[in-house]
């Protein structure tokens, strides 16, 4: 086994003990590999070991890396999770299969004309900015049902999920929770969040994807 292997594996079995501790069933759990900044041959230790869900943060690395890739690997699943400026809605409703960082109206309307455009709707989440940090993409917790509904209902976007990335300072089970109450409270049926440092935690409360790129990969170069 290679190394990516190997810690693909440990990954996996934190995963299904978090969500037995939990009554949940590990197959419900999506662990999306984040290999930002790492080169097509870390993927494709992954892609050899039997993993096919990733995760990129910029539209532009990832497509200088996964269409070789999605060649050799047609069932490869690329999940976009990281900001999306609308001038690159074009090139990411063509390439990602999900898009995790819906998080403003102009954003909406610019993907929901791209996927008409393009015949292709990649389902989407919409970031939360759960702990209302300036800083950060997301919508704020207060908006987001109007904008769930503007979402739906206006744009006619595919909407699965709510996604966000937790205060580094800050008790990350606190918002996890928030984000399901969030989702559950919308209809919705998807949850992204936890990270390499938390994503047994995130699991517990519910998570159906998990974002890890660290604790698979190693340190970002």
């Amino acid at each position: 086994m290679s190394e990516g292997a190997d810690h693909l594996a440990e990954v996996r079995r934190r995963i299904a003990e978090a969500a037995k501790a939990a009554g949940r069933q590990p197959a419900d759990v999506t662990l999306v590999a984040v290999s930002k900044t790492h080169g097509p041959e870390r993927v494709r230790e992954l892609l050899e070991a039997g993993h096919r869900v990733f995760g990129e943060n910029r539209v532009q690395e990832a497509q200088d890396k996964f269409p070789a890739l999605k060649a050799d690997y047609p069932d490869l699943e690329l999940h976009l999770i990281g900001p999306l400026q609308t001038n690159k809605a074009r090139d990411a409703v063509a390439l990602f299969d999900v898009i995790e960082s819906v998080d403003r109206e102009r954003l909406a309307g610019v993907l929901a004309r791209e996927m008409e455009r393009a015949g292709r709707r990649p389902p989407c989440f919409i970031q939360v900015n759960t702990g209302e940090e300036e800083q950060k993409a997301g919508i704020l917790p207060a908006e987001l049902d109007g904008f769930v509904a503007s979402c739906r209902d206006v744009h006619k976007l595919p909407v699965v999920g709510l996604m966000c990335i937790p205060p580094v300072d800050e008790e990350p089970a606190l918002h996890f929770a928030l984000l399901r109450k969030m989702a559950e409270r919308n209809g919705l049926a998807k949850v992204s969040m936890g990270m390499s440092a938390d994503y047994e935690t995130a699991v517990r409360l519910g998570a159906t994807h998990v974002r890890v790129g660290s604790a698979l990969f190693g340190a970002r170069h």
